[in-house]
């Protein structure tokens, strides 16, 4: 019954360690298309949104996805899909990407904004940390609290 105690937080740690990982990775992402200075003419091919939630009482979540097709310096066609662009964007528009060249090219549609997207990226990780310190602290105090004295 005790390993019930260690291995739940243990594996809310280990999702919360792989969101965090995930954050830093966009972010670091973002920050190299904004700041490698390639830019290319992109044409939206696909817009579709998805929606989370509404069980019940729960608010519902929609998300806009754009699908961008753009053909980088070096002559790749390169098709990529990003959350969150603007609505006014629709299919068979032409936008202006921002990428990084490299064996795999990442690119955004979004505009250069970086203390948003650091100011995101460092409250995400602060969040997650304390979520991480607070399961640890429970662990702990499992430990201290319920463990078997001899005698």
């Amino acid at each position: 019954m005790d390993v019930f105690f260690y291995l739940v937080p243990g594996l809310m740690i280990a999702g919360a360690l792989f969101l965090a990982y995930r954050v830093v990775r966009r972010w670091l992402q973002l920050s190299a298309a904004w700041n490698s200075g390639l830019t290319a003419e992109a044409r939206c091919m696909r817009v579709y949104t998805t929606t989370y939630g509404g069980a019940g009482d729960t608010s519902v979540r929609t998300a806009l996805h754009h699908v961008y097709e753009f053909t980088a310096r070096d002559g790749r066609v390169v098709r990529f899909e990003e959350e969150g662009g603007p609505g006014t964007t629709v299919e068979g528009d032409f936008v202006t990407v921002r990428y990084a060249e490299g064996p795999s090219v990442v690119a955004t549609a979004l505009a250069p904004r970086h203390g948003r997207a650091a100011a995101g990226a460092v409250g995400t990780l602060v969040f997650l940390g304390v979520f991480v310190a607070f399961c640890v602290g429970f662990m702990v105090t499992y430990a201290t609290a319920f463990q078997d004295f001899p005698g």
